[in-house]
């Protein structure tokens, strides 16, 4: 069957309208929530998606080909310029980090799944990354990746959990401040680094059987 423009509008309009609702009242808000807000009926929307799984895959489809535009653009080009911009544009962000945040929130094989995802699409991106030269290369990228990932996303859940916005003006508010609070620790910690030298690093290595490589004479 073939999808009209009119209804690909439509199913733009009520997806964009799910990923707000649920980014405020958490997955398990209701259909007619949704429709409320898209200005539809809730059986507008089973048509249209099939179910409310049906919508909800959509959303995530959604945000993680946002998420992953933004992080390819900003961590490939390494230009300040573009950082700044994301920041500027911050609220037209808010109601995808929200919808992450409470993803990750709701836990199960769906949180899952959608934490692998964003780690599968964060190895694509920092790939782009190390061939450009922006990013340093790593033992065990996929490792690294996972553990920012997950840093990232339960340090995000952690704060819509300990805030509990009420509304989207809170939502927005409390993101805001979330993400100007973590800035500069974190790009401190991955531009400067953290231990003063890397005897830390080499015991471990030497622990698991992987003794410190050329690296470590080439910084003597």
């Amino acid at each position: 069957m073939r999808v009209g423009r009119a209804d690909l509008n439509t199913r733009s309009r009520v997806r964009e309208a799910a990923i707000a609702v649920f980014g405020q009242q958490g997955l398990d808000a209701p259909l007619r929530a949704v429709a409320a807000e898209a200005g539809l009926t809730a059986g507008r929307i089973v048509q249209l998606f099939g179910s409310k799984d049906g919508l909800r895959r959509a959303c995530d489809d959604h945000v993680f080909g946002v998420i992953r535009t933004a992080k390819r653009d900003t961590m490939v080009s390494s230009a300040g310029a573009t950082m700044i911009s994301r920041f500027a544009m911050l609220d037209e962000f808010v109601p995808y980090l929200a919808y992450v945040a409470r993803s990750v929130q709701a836990g199960g094989e769906h949180a899952r799944e959608f934490i692998d995802h964003m780690v599968e699409d964060a190895l694509d991106y920092m790939a782009d990354a190390v061939a450009a030269g922006t990013v340093l290369p790593s033992r065990d990228e996929r490792a690294r990746v996972r553990y920012l990932t997950e840093i990232s996303l339960g340090h995000l859940a952690l704060r819509l959990s300990l805030d509990a916005p009420q509304d989207a003006e809170e939502l927005a508010s409390c993101l805001r401040t979330h993400l100007d609070a973590m800035a500069l620790p974190a790009l401190e910690l991955y531009t400067q680094g953290f231990l003063s030298d890397r005897r830390m690093l080499d015991s471990y290595l030497l622990y698991v059987g992987d003794p410190p490589g050329q690296e470590q004479a080439a910084s003597a």
